[in-house]
C-alpha cells in the first residue's frame, strides 16, 4: 500500500466551536483549579487531539456502513481477539515469499473503514494533526461549569457528589489539518462524507453532547491534491515543485473548485458502494 506513491491530499480549514467544547485531560491532581481541565497545549492553550477528530468521524462513517452491510465496518477490536492469530499467520504463512499477494490477501479480510482509518494489521491513509487554537478567536479564559452525579433510585442530587469542569468558549476557532495518501477514488469519497458531517455540525466532539456540549463546525478552506496517475515525469514534476515551493497547480482554493473535487469523489464512493452491495447479494446462499 505504501511500497510506492501515488497520490497526496491535504487538507486545511477551520474548525470553530458552535457551542461550548469539552474534551477532558482527566481528574486533575491540583488542589486548586477545575475539577476535569480541558486537553491543553504546552502553551496552556486548548488543544484538540486529532485521535478526537479521526475518531468521531470513524465512529459515524461506520454507523453508515453497517446500516447498508454490517460486514462493511467491522469491529478491528473483535477481529483482532477472533481471527488475527489465525487469519493473519495463516495468511502470512501462505504468502511468506510473495510480499503483493500477502497484501491483497490481507485486504480482502478487511473491512471498508479500516482500509482508510487503519486497523492493527494495516496502516492508516488518513492522518489529522492535532488542532491547535487561533490564536485571535480565544481570549486566554476558560469557562467553569458545575456538574453533579444524580442518585438513579431516589432521582436527585447525590451527596458530596457536585463537581466542576472546564469548557472552550463558543466561537473559539481551531486549525485543521489532514493528509490522505495512496488513497483510491472512493475511500476520498467516504473521506468527503466524513467531512460533510462536520460541515454540517453533525458531528459532537468531546463529552457532554448531550447538556448541548461540543458542536462544531468545519469550513474547508483550501485542498492540495497530486495524482502521479504512474507517471514518472509527473512525480519528478511534483517533487521539484515542492522544493521550489511552486505548488499553485495542485492547489484548489475556490469554493467552487473544492466542491468539485468533493461530488466527483462521492460518486465514486456511491458507485463502488453499489458494486460491492450486488457482490454481497450475490454471496448470499439460496433457500
Amino acid at each position: 500500500m505504501f511500497d510506492k506513491f501515488k497520490n497526496r491530499l491535504e487538507l486545511t480549514g477551520i474548525l470553530t466551536t458552535v457551542t461550548a467544547l469539552r474534551i477532558s485531560a482527566g481528574r486533575s491532581s491540583e488542589p486548586i483549579g477545575s475539577d476535569l481541565p480541558v486537553v491543553k497545549d504546552a502553551l496552556n492553550q486548548p488543544l484538540i487531539p486529532g485521535a478526537s477528530f479521526k475518531g468521531a468521524m470513524r465512529s459515524r462513517l461506520e454507523s453508515f456502513l453497517r446500516g447498508i452491510n454490517q460486514n462493511w465496518a467491522e469491529d478491528p477490536a473483535e477481529f483482532t481477539s477472533k481471527a488475527r492469530n489465525e487469519t493473519i499467520k495463516g495468511l502470512k504463512e501462505k504468502y511468506k515469499e510473495d510480499d503483493k499477494a500477502l497484501t491483497n490477501a490481507i485486504l480482502n479480510q478487511t473491512d471498508l473503514v479500516s482500509r482508510l482509518f487503519g486497523s492493527p494489521w494495516i496502516a492508516s491513509k488518513f492522518q489529522v494533526r492535532d488542532l491547535t487554537v487561533v490564536k485571535d478567536t480565544w481570549f486566554n479564559q476558560y469557562q467553569e461549569r458545575d456538574g453533579v452525579a444524580i442518585e438513579r433510585d431516589t432521582e436527585t442530587a447525590g451527596s458530596g457528589k457536585l463537581y466542576d469542569f472546564q469548557v472552550v468558549p463558543a466561537g473559539t476557532e481551531f486549525d485543521f489539518k489532514a493528509v490522505v495518501e495512496n488513497s483510491e477514488s472512493w475511500e476520498r469519497g467516504l473521506l468527503m462524507i466524513g467531512l460533510h458531517q462536520f460541515e454540517s455540525e453533525q458531528i459532537t466532539l468531546g463529552g457532554g453532547s448531550s447538556r448541548g456540549l461540543g458542536v462544531v463546525s468545519l469550513e474547508l478552506n483550501k485542498m492540495q491534491w497530486f495524482d502521479s496517475e504512474g507517471d514518472a515525469k509527473k512525480l519528478l514534476e511534483y517533487m521539484e515543485n515542492q522544493v521550489n515551493q511552486t505548488m499553485g497547480d495542485y492547489q484548489y482554493s475556490t469554493q467552487e473548485d473544492i466542491d468539485i473535487l468533493k461530488r466527483e469523489w462521492s460518486e465514486h464512493l456511491i458507485n463502488h458502494l453499489y458494486t460491492e452491495l450486488d457482490k454481497a447479494v450475490v454471496k448470499q446462499p439460496s433457500n
